[in-house]
């Protein structure tokens, strides 16, 4: 029957019975809209979600997805703690769980492994039954031979390695085992056994399961912290003593089956009272597999007597909390260079050159010293680099007092070059020409701009190299670049800019990324024969992944006005699975096979839908100098457009790509701030963006901020005499200073706040022992290396403390007592003038935290006297005793 036809029956119609009408209007009132709705969206009635519910929250983040892409494993994270791990079909919705899972792995033949305490949990995915190991621990899966390796531990001082097919078949057993470690191409295993006190150390060939070989067949010391060659040609590692010392190292050719052994007591040139330093420090082997890099240190340390007074000199090259922090205070480790076939030895690295990165092939090194041109004021000053031929162990200077952070400076993967940023623009290096080149100057666009927060501009970025190591891989706003390396020739691989969406290679989990080798990066390579996963977000909040091929065409996988992340893909990239989440919707996991549709593999929080909630909206708004900014608004949960609401304005800089984060109810945050919270209590909350001048950055703080409320309380939903500022942090001191200038607040909260510019310049960072006066020069204050003691009006006209007379509004103030970011004397010095002056305001200092607090039971506190707060002076709820007892 047609609703038409249901629909004039019941108009006109006659009825056998009153039993049929009955019927009649069950239907139309309850199956109907069953029928009609889909489950997520269907009509019902919601309720009012109060903090009794919000346990019923947590976190789910995706683990792994099976190399066929039929299941997928998850991990459900709840504010209460005890993790769960879930393993899900992608087809059929089968689910298996495993609380408190951990370090989880898809076999290819569709077993599934996962760690549980000190036991091992199988899944046999295909028929459902499950097998615990008992006892097993520090497992692996060689993928390439299909092989499961683990440390079983038969007693207290007994572990058997084992190795087995993922169905169970037990193919090898090694008893007394104490550690392993697996070659990078998952074809040789190296394990150290214990017997009758002595320590050996065997070779496996996966290959060939039956074939093993003694590398060391007795030894008093313990193998330990092997690294393997990145072709498993050979493998390096350290041996320690009964005592814990180290004692030689070893070089284990497996090609040739040779083993070389390198004795600091034997060793020509090695340095007098020093030692091989300690095991944290990682072994480098060249790829040529010629050199093996190492750090070694001093025997002893001189600190001076306990009683000493501590002095501080003027002419000291750091201030005395930074010169005798644990990591300046020794002399520095050095690196040196072994070379097992030849017997050599070389120091790398000095007491005037101490920081070292390696080139791509390790045949040079980059040498530097931060300390060279101190004292200055910068967080980091200016260097004269070197480079040193480590086979002829001659040294020439690359740069001279160059101001730009190794963190910039990235070797070609095939050694002939050094990348580097400088003066907005991308150099080469070149190693063999001793040439440096820009490479990026005739480029028509900028590889400069707003990447980071409280930073005003840094380098897009430089993802890596090409395969062929003929191009350099560079990110302007929207594009990503390929450039020859002598800058003869560029091409744009993306067709961002054009729509306005950021393309970056994506943060998949097979993604190539930077990585640090000692103190410098060393840059990965990307096939541009082969196809690319993008990352993709625009300007107005819309973000999701595409797939890049050589022909330069991206094709979207999923692109829409949601915050799209965690991709997880097959090998063919024809099943995929990634997360999804807006301000309204709970993260929701989808999965997609080929060109078919979406399918949400997961909801999370399902309940979410029982309650009534707020939504998000981009705000776009102009301030007095017409640049463009925006911000984003959230609407209380239970909104009515013929209502006027009171709003909470949360500030930090920029905060838009918040849009569309979901965010969890909960009463315990470190800041005291949830948005969701807020809108639950019937608050709008607005995020604006601000564009902060250099020398100015208060006043175009407060500019941007009142132009962004004044925009919001011109679409007629916002009480104006009803809107509170608040903001953390560097958020903190644009509160404290934007209130003095305005009457747009009934009243604000400024926590961790910097307030008096003048004595922030003087003050020390406890936390990283320099002083703070490097954030007035490039970084947040941006004065451009002006100082309070020859521009006090400078610092004046944006110090808070300054403008504190024309403070109107009850201010709340906290900060926790061991906060090392920002001095907590910051709070009380605004305290004693706001006492002083006879201000309205209260400060909370909550002892033995930081500048986030982390203790559940602070943040409770904390998180509920702020809504009192707000509560107090934008809804009138006067009977909060702590308040009144504090301002009347």
């Amino acid at each position: 029957m047609s609703k038409k036809n249901i629909s004039s029956t019941a108009l006109g119609g006659n009825f056998k019975s009153k039993y049929q009408f009955l019927f009649l209007v069950l239907f139309l009132l309850f199956i109907l809209p069953l029928v009609a709705c889909p489950l997520w969206g269907q009509v019902r009635q919601k309720k009012d979600l109060t903090e009794a519910d919000y346990h019923l929250w947590g976190n789910t983040r995706m683990d792994k997805f099976s190399p066929d892409g039929r299941w997928a494993s998850y991990i459900n994270i709840p504010e209460s703690g005890g993790d769960t791990l879930f393993v899900r079909s992608t087809f059929n919705g089968k689910k298996y769980y495993i609380p408190s899972g951990r370090n989880s792995i898809f076999t290819r033949d569709n077993f599934f492994y996962c760690q549980n305490g000190k036991d091992l949990e199988c899944i046999n995915l295909k028929n459902g039954k499950k097998q615990t190991i008992s006892g097993a621990a520090d497992y692996q899966y060689s993928n390439k031979q299909n092989l499961l390796i683990y440390l079983n531990r038969a007693s207290p001082n007994n572990k058997t390695l084992q190795i087995q097919s993922p169905s169970g078949k037990f193919l090898k057993s090694i008893d007394n085992a104490v550690q392993y470690s697996l070659s990078p191409n998952e074809e040789l295993l190296l394990c150290c056994v214990l017997t009758n006190g002595k320590y050996g150390l065997l070779l496996i060939d996966l290959k060939k399961i039956n074939f093993e070989k003694w590398v060391i067949s007795s030894n008093s010391n313990q193998p330990t912290r092997f690294v393997w060659s990145k072709d498993s040609k050979a493998a390096a590692f350290f041996s320690i003593s009964k005592n814990n010392t180290i004692e030689p190292l070893f070089y284990y050719r497996a090609d040739l089956d040779k083993l070389f052994e390198f004795n600091p007591a034997l060793q020509s040139g090695f340095p007098e009272n020093s030692a091989i330093a300690r095991l944290s420090d990682k072994i480098i082997i060249s790829d040529d597999l010629q050199r093996v890099f190492f750090r070694i240190r001093k025997n002893t340390i001189n600190s001076p007597p306990a009683s000493s007074p501590e002095i501080w000199n003027t002419n000291d090259k750091l201030v005395y909390p930074l010169k005798n922090s644990e990591g300046m205070r020794q002399e520095p480790e050095k690196v040196v260079m072994w070379r097992p076939v030849t017997g050599g030895f070389s120091q790398i690295t000095t007491q005037d050159l101490p920081r070292i990165t390696l080139s791509g092939n390790q045949q040079y090194a980059l040498l530097s010293n931060l300390l060279e041109y101190e004292p200055q004021f910068n967080y980091e000053g200016p260097s004269d680099y070197y480079l040193l031929n480590l086979s002829k162990m001659h040294k020439r200077k690359i740069f001279s007092k160059a101001s730009f952070s190794l963190n910039y400076i990235i070797p070609s993967p095939d050694g002939r070059y050094i990348v580097y940023f400088k003066n907005n623009d991308w150099w080469t290096y070149d190693i063999e020409q001793d040439k440096h080149t820009n490479i990026t100057d005739k480029i028509n666009t900028s590889f400069t701009g707003k990447l980071r927060v409280l930073v005003g501009s840094s380098a897009f970025g430089n993802p890596g190299w090409s395969a062929d190591n003929k191009e350099i891989l560079l990110y302007d706003q929207y594009d990503i670049w390929a450039v020859k390396p002598d800058g003869s020739a560029a091409r744009r691989l993306t067709r961002g800019r054009e729509d306005q969406i950021r393309y970056r290679i994506g943060d998949t989990p097979d993604d190539n990324r930077l990585y640090f080798v000692y103190d410098g990066l060393t840059a990965f390579k990307y096939d541009l024969e082969k196809e690319l996963i993008l990352n993709a977000k625009s300007d107005e909040g819309k973000s999701g992944y595409f797939i890049w091929n050589k022909n330069r065409i991206e094709k979207k996988i999923v692109f829409e006005d949601s915050y799209v992340d965690q991709l997880h893909y097959t090998a063919d990239k024809k099943k995929i699975i990634y997360r999804r989440q807006k301000f309204d919707l709970p993260p929701q996991f989808i999965f997609k096979e080929g060109n078919g549709k979406e399918n949400v593999f997961l909801q999370s929080n399902p309940q979410h839908q029982n309650y009534h909630w707020g939504k998000s909206e981009l705000i776009h708004f102009e301030n007095s100098k017409h640049q463009k900014l925006k911000g984003v608004l959230y609407y209380p949960a239970v909104y009515d457009s013929q209502k006027k609401y009171p709003m909470i304005v949360n500030i930090y800089e920029v905060q838009s790509e918040t849009l569309h984060d979901y965010i969890f109810p909960s009463i315990y945050n470190e800041t005291g701030f949830n948005p969701a919270v807020f809108t639950l209590q019937g608050y709008f909350v607005f995020l604006p963006d601000i564009l902060n001048e250099d020398e100015n950055v208060g006043p175009s703080s407060l500019d941007c901020v009142s132009a962004g409320i004044e925009k919001v309380i011109s679409m007629g939903i916002i009480d104006r005499d009803k809107v509170g500022l608040m903001g953390h942090s560097f958020g903190g001191y644009e509160t404290a200073f934007i209130i003095n200038h305005t009457k747009l607040f009934k009243t604000a909260i400024a926590s961790g706040a910097i307030t008096d510019l003048t004595s922030y310049f003087l003050t020390i960072g406890w936390g990283t022992g320099r002083p703070d006066m490097w954030r007035f020069y490039n970084e947040q204050f941006r004065m451009k290396g002006k100082t309070p003691l020859e521009n006090p009006e400078d610092f004046s006209r944006n110090s808070p403390l300054a403008s504190i007379t024309n403070l109107n509004i009850p201010l709340l103030l906290w900060s926790g007592k061991v906060d090392l970011q920002v001095d907590w004397h910051q709070s009380v010095e605004y305290y004693l003038a706001m006492r002083r002056l006879g201000k309205k305001g209260i400060m909370l200092l909550y002892p033995q935290e930081g500048h986030g607090l982390t203790k559940p039971k602070n943040m409770e506190d904390l998180t509920r006297r702020v809504l009192e707060w707000f509560g107090y002076f934008l809804k009138d709820e006067k009977n909060i005793e702590w308040i009144n007892n504090g301002i009347k």
